[in-house]
């Protein structure tokens, strides 16, 4: 089904989610939500190296106690198997690698980016022949994906960081996506965390009028599910107040980590009441 998609804007004008709940509200007009939510930067704050990220106890909580009262689904650049340790909740959908790799209960999907495994291989030989020698840089194999990392690289090496993965997609025939101090080398194909999510509404059977799908994430990549569910969904972007030059698609905003795990609880305790109504 396709949506009407809504201009980006800067996100200091975007409203914030906790204070303006009301209007939140609004836009759910007493239908239910399904919690689609970003990992890294979202759940956990950004940390220097990805194997450093820890979900706390309070965040865990958190989702845990949403996901008996509604549907939650993790979908994250991290590898599923990597994401779905961290996060340690059963009973939620988790997607991968941008949404190239899902499970959903006892089911496991890959809905595209299959047969890429040998052209992932060279660009991870490429990219580790470039970058083993540039101090900070790190490779990151997943099972659909390639992570060059260069959150802890100096300055004047960064680009040696870009060329190296420009060079890798171009062998590989690849494609680049950018984050937070990340490229990511994915699949050639028509795949992102926007259609992953539509993708999942569908298998769960929640892609109907009294669901709304709400997604929270706080990365460049995130614009793709923002972007796939204006005018059917709500966005919410998780960036610094005032965060200088940034855009986005999303609906409204929130400043980190703690504030997101509040809008859980907030979701929670309205989930069941009048302000959403019945299943």
């Amino acid at each position: 089904m396709e949506h009407s998609r809504a201009p980006d804007r800067p996100v200091a004008e975007l409203p914030p989610a906790l204070a303006c709940f009301d209007a939140l509200q609004a836009r759910l007009a007493g239908r239910r939500p399904a919690i689609f939510l970003d990992f890294d930067g979202t759940l956990t704050p950004i940390v220097a190296h990805p194997d450093a990220a820890v979900l706390a106890p309070s965040a865990r909580a958190a989702v845990a106690a949403l996901a008996t009262e509604i549907p939650v689904a993790i979908i994250s650049g991290r590898d599923r198997l990597d994401v779905e340790a961290r996060v340690g909740v059963d009973d939620l959908a988790f997607a991968g690698s941008h949404g190239f790799d899902i499970r959903f209960g006892e089911r496991t999907a890959t809905p595209a980016g299959v047969g890429f495994s040998e052209a992932l291989d060279v660009a991870e030989a490429l990219l580790h022949g470039r970058l083993d020698g540039v101090a900070g840089a790190l490779v990151e194999r997943k099972r659909f994906s390639i992570a060059a990392h260069y959150r802890n690289v100096g300055a004047p090496e960064a680009a040696r960081v870009a060329e190296a993965v420009a060079e890798a997609a171009t062998v590989a025939g690849l494609r680049t996506k950018t984050g937070k101090k990340v490229f990511e080398l994915q699949p050639a194909v028509d795949w992102d965390k926007g259609r992953a999510v539509l993708w999942l509404l569908q298998q769960l059977r929640l892609d109907r009028p009294e669901i709304v799908p709400l997604f929270i994430g706080d990365d460049v990549t995130d614009e793709d599910a923002f972007r796939a569910l204006a005018g059917r969904g709500v966005g919410i972007v998780v960036a610094q107040s005032g965060a200088v030059g940034r855009r986005s698609f999303a609906d409204f905003r929130l400043t980190n980590v703690d504030e997101v795990i509040a809008l859980l609880h907030r979701l929670r305790s309205h989930v069941g009441g009048s302000a959403f109504g019945a299943a």
